[in-house]
């Protein structure tokens, strides 16, 4: 058996033979690109779209990734996904989200008609059409399959993948834990990169560029530096701090991140936090750290139940089923938690050397309270000054990183070890990439998902493969 993998496995192009060296070809080459076109994308689970895009009965939006088009619709019989194409001759038959209306979905080209819930209502001038070419299973819209976590409608072109939940792992637990599906859009921008796709989903599954790309959050981090000298033990950084400055940093912390991200920390937690600043707390500045964040989780949570959010117990949830600061699902999807709110990413390839990147700030409502809640994207330049800082500082590292990769043979990761982090995750995921590349059995596929769906700054893992 191992020998068949491996035979598999020595088929790909670029594969990874070495965790901790990984191919720049994998980031620009046509071919590599065009074989995950094939191999990768039609068998996995793809976040597309999240559920409050589509409250209303009759509401759709369109999810396209490469040369596929999906349409997602909220229908009398629950959310539905069909090919978006109209079984006649194809054509697409919406380009965006919309509402269907009494005659269903129109082809624009010759007229024919499809209810909400895929049935084709209306051929215009039937009696041209053997009967054959007019069986319901035949012009009816062609289903795709879907299935449903943390608020989202996930696809999959695949009927005979594994299921959803069989490809999340624990991770799945550890998002519902903390109320995941009840998280709603406050925002939601994208950006066309001139990145690899793998190269942007990269920056998120490492804390090792923070140092540098985000100064601002490295002064104010309570562990600072320490994560990864060689005594790295996690403790505060800062030998000569009281435990007074360490209850401060910890509140600029936030409200830098607040700043910076959005939706990883509202607003409404740093008004809590920054009440806190007299907090009592012992002498020893790293137990002072601990205490504050207790504290801090006990205040957010009561504040919330407070406003009338439907919030989880915080602390419970901190001590029963940790979490990670960024959370990645195979391929493409990001949740990143702090206390309540949260940050999410998406991103999809354009081409060998371009991406679509997307974020949303999303948070926990309060009772009775209404969003305006977009149906699309704000798309702006990847360099716009109206992106929170935090992306801004990491795309402008991506298009130059993508450059520079035609100069190099390796990307060299850091395989991180015991109280170390690591870049591990990139490995990792990559290696699944190379197993569906393989064509290697759906569940070991699985299975090596919910390895890699294990949170940022993780070790390099055995995968199974």
């Amino acid at each position: 058996m191992a020998e068949e993998i491996n035979s598999k496995l020595d088929s790909v192009p670029y594969r990874i033979t070495n965790p901790e060296l990984i191919p720049t070809e994998r980031y620009y080459d046509e071919q590599f690109f065009k074989l995950e076109a094939e191999k990768l994308w039609p068998h996995i689970w793809q976040m597309a779209c999240r559920l409050e895009e589509i409250p209303e009965i009759g509401d759709y939006t369109v999810y396209n990734i490469l040369d596929k088009s999906v349409i997602l619709v909220n229908t009398r019989e629950g959310v539905k996904a069909f090919h978006n194409a109209c079984r006649h001759r194809g054509v697409k038959l919406v380009h965006g989200a919309g509402a269907v209306g009494d005659a269903g979905f129109v082809c624009p080209f010759h007229g024919w008609q499809f209810s909400a819930e895929g049935e084709c209502t209306f051929v215009y001038g039937r009696n041209i059409f053997s009967e054959e070419q007019l069986k319901k299973s035949e012009i009816d819209l062609a289903p795709v399959r879907i299935e449903f976590w943390a608020n989202c409608a996930f696809i999959n072109f695949d009927n005979q993948a594994p299921s959803l939940r069989d490809c999340l792992g624990p991770v799945a637990e550890r998002m519902e834990a903390r109320n995941a599906d009840k998280l709603r859009m406050e925002w939601w921008f994208g950006t066309e990169l001139p990145t690899n796709w793998k190269l942007a989903i990269e920056a998120f599954q490492e804390g090792y560029h923070v140092m540098q790309t985000h100064p601002q959050l490295m002064e104010t981090s309570f562990h600072g530096s320490k994560n990864y000298g060689p005594d790295a033990e996690g403790n505060f950084a800062n030998d000569e701090a009281s435990s007074r400055d360490a209850v401060n940093m910890a509140i600029e912390f936030y409200r830098r991140l607040r700043d910076g991200m959005a939706g990883m920390v509202h607003s409404t937690e740093v008004e809590v936090l920054s009440k806190m600043k007299d907090i009592e707390v012992p002498d020893d500045p790293n137990l002072a750290y601990q205490i504050f964040h207790g504290t801090a989780y006990e205040a957010i949570f009561k504040d919330a139940k407070e406003r009338g959010v439907d919030a989880f117990d915080m602390m419970k949830v901190a001590a029963d089923m940790g979490f990670h600061a960024v959370e990645f699902m195979f391929p493409h999807f990001f949740l990143l938690p702090i206390f309540g709110a949260m940050s999410s990413y998406r991103i999809r390839p354009l081409t060998a050397e371009t991406c679509f990147f997307e974020i949303w700030s999303l948070v926990l409502p309060e009772e009775g309270q209404e969003f305006d809640t977009p149906t699309e994207p704000t798309v702006l330049p990847y360099n716009s000054q109206e992106f929170p800082e935090i992306p801004r500082q990491d795309y402008a590292n991506l298009p130059i990183q993508q450059l520079g990769l035609h100069n190099l043979q390796f990307m060299r990761l850091g395989k991180g070890g015991e109280g170390q982090p690591g870049e591990g995750m990139i490995s990792n995921y990559q290696r699944v990439i190379d197993g569906y590349l393989a064509g290697l059995a759906p569940e070991k596929l699985a299975k090596a998902q919910q390895i890699t769906n294990c949170g940022f700054d993780s070790t390099i893992h055995d995968i199974g493969f």
